[in-house]
C-alpha cells in the first residue's frame, strides 16, 4: 500500500493552502472536562507541525464517542482543542460546529500556519452514513487532505472516505499524514514480510472478534500464543471444565477446527487464575487449565504459562500482540498481561521487531508505562485488526497512489 504522504507535498503546495486533517482525538474526558489519556493527540503531533512549519492552514476534524448522530456538550472536542494548543505551543481555535456559517468564517480568517479544530464530526449525522453532502461540505474548506487518523481508516465515513474523494473530485491531493505512514509501514512488514522467528500472542474475551486475524496468522505465524478470555472457547473445545468462565458456546466448534488446523502453532495457557468474581479483593488461586472449579471462573494466565510464553518469545524477531492475558484493569488479575509486556521489551532490546496492535493491549502497556519500549504502538486496534486480516481499509484504499499523483 504505496500510498502518497504529506512528505510527498511541496513546499510550495502547502504554503498558504487550506489542509484537512483528518485526525484521531477520540480521547477519554474527565469529569472536570479535561483531556485525560492525550496519547492519540501527542501521536498527531509531528503531522501538524510540519504543516505548521510549512505555512499551511490547518483545518483539523476527528470524532469523539457515540454521540449518535445529535450534539451531546459532553462529546464536545473543546477541551481536546485547549490540550492541542498547550502541546503545540501555539492557539488552536476551537469552532462550535463541524460546517456551517461560522465553520466557513474561521477557516477563511485563517492565516498561514494557523490551526482550527472543528466540532466532533459525530455530531452529524451524515458522518457514519458516509454523506455526500456532509463530505462535500468538509471538502469546499480544503484544498488538500490528510488522513492521519489510523484509527478511523477502517470506517467509510464522510470525514475519511467521502471527504477525500470529494477533495479529490475538485482537483485536490488526498494522502496520509505521518502516523498514518508510520502504521502501514510497521503493520505492513509485520503482514507481508516478517523476520522469523515470527510469534503472534492474541488475547481479550472473544474469539468471534478475531477469528478473520486468527485464520490470516496461522499459515504466517511460527507460533500463536493464545491468553485472555478467549483461551477459555479453546478448552471447552478440548473437554476441559470451564467453571464460569467466559465461553462463546457458539464458537466452540470453531475453536476445535483451529486446533485441528494449528498442531503445535498454536500455544495455549497451562494454568490461569481463577476467582470467584471479577472484583478487586475477590478470593483467587493459581490451577492448571484442567482442574478450574465449576463455581470459579479464569481471569489471568497462571505462572507456567507466563514461563512458557516467555520461553516462546525468547528466540522471536517478530512479535505480534493484540489484546491482554486477563483482567488486566484489576491489579490482582494483570500479571499476565504485565509479564507479557515485560517479555515482548526484553525481545525488543534484543533485536526483535514488536509490535502492539492498538486496543485494549495499547492501553495496558501504555498504562505500564512500557509504551516507548516497544518498536511499534499502533493507534488503531479495529483498524489494525482489518489491516491483519488483510481487508482492504476504505479510509486508505481513496488516497493518492504515490507513483500515480501528479508531482506536486
Amino acid at each position: 500500500m504505496d500510498k502518497a504522504t504529506v512528505e510527498d507535498l511541496s513546499g510550495s503546495t502547502l504554503r498558504g493552502a487550506r489542509v484537512l486533517v483528518r485526525v484521531d482525538f477520540n480521547v477519554p474526558i474527565e469529569g472536570d472536562g479535561s483531556v485525560g489519556d492525550d496519547t492519540r493527540i501527542r501521536a498527531t503531533l509531528p503531522t501538524l507541525r510540519l504543516l505548521i512549519e510549512s505555512g499551511a492552514r490547518l483545518i483539523l476534524v476527528s470524532h469523539l464517542g457515540r454521540p449518535k448522530g445529535k450534539p451531546d456538550p459532553k462529546l464536545s472536542l473543546r477541551p481536546v482543542a485547549d490540550r492541542l494548543s498547550e502541546l503545540l505551543g501555539s492557539p488552536v481555535e476551537f469552532v462550535g460546529e463541524t460546517v456551517g456559517s461560522e465553520a466557513k468564517k474561521a477557516v477563511d480568517a485563517l492565516a498561514e500556519g494557523g490551526v482550527v479544530l472543528l466540532e466532533n464530526t459525530r455530531f452529524q449525522g451524515g458522518e457514519k452514513e458516509n454523506d455526500p453532502e456532509l463530505a462535500d461540505a468538509l471538502a469546499s474548506f480544503a484544498d488538500l487532505y490528510v488522513n492521519d487518523a489510523f484509527g478511523a481508516a477502517h470506517r467509510a465515513h464522510a470525514s475519511t472516505a467521502g471527504v477525500a474523494e470529494a477533495v479529490r473530485r475538485n482537483g485536490g491531493s488526498a494522502v496520509a499524514g505521518l502516523l498514518v505512514a508510520r502504521e502501514l509501514e510497521a503493520l505492513g512488514r509485520v503482514r507481508e514480510n516478517p523476520e522469523r522467528p515470527f510469534v503472534a500472542i492474541l488475547g481479550g474475551a472473544k474469539i468471534s472478534g478475531k477469528i478473520d486475524v486468527i485464520e490470516a496468522l496461522l499459515p504466517a505465524a511460527d507460533r500463536m500464543c493464545i491468553g485472555g478470555a478467549m483461551a477459555n472457547t479453546f478448552f471447552r473445545a478440548m473437554g476441559l471444565e470451564t467453571g464460569r468462565s467466559l465461553v462463546e458456546e457458539d464458537r466452540v466448534d470453531m475453536a476445535r477446527s483451529l486446533l485441528d488446523q494449528a498442531g503445535d502453532k498454536l500455544v495455549l495457557p497451562i494454568d490461569v487464575v481463577v476467582a470467584d468474581r471479577v472484583e478487586a479483593g475477590a478470593e483467587s488461586a493459581e490451577v492448571p487449565r484442567d482442574e478450574i472449579p465449576k463455581d470459579r471462573m479464569a481471569v489471568d494466565i497462571g505462572p507456567e504459562t507466563i514461563e512458557r510464553f516467555s520461553e516462546v518469545l525468547a528466540d522471536a524477531r517478530t512479535v505480534l500482540w493484540n489484546g491482554p492475558m486477563g483482567v488486566f484493569e484489576i491489579e490482582a488479575f494483570a500479571g499476565g498481561t504485565l509479564e507479557v509486556a515485560r517479555a515482548l521489551v526484553g525481545a525488543t532490546k534484543r533485536g526483535a521487531m514488536t509490535v502492539i496492535g492498538g486496543g485494549d493491549s495499547a492501553a495496558a502497556i501504555t498504562g505500564m508505562g512500557m509504551a516507548e519500549k516497544v518498536t511499534h504502538l499502533s493507534t488503531g486496534g479495529g483498524a489494525s485488526l482489518e489491516f491483519m486480516e488483510g481487508k482492504e481499509l476504505p479510509g486508505i484504499a481513496v488516497l493518492d497512489d504515490r507513483d500515480t499523483m501528479e508531482a506536486t
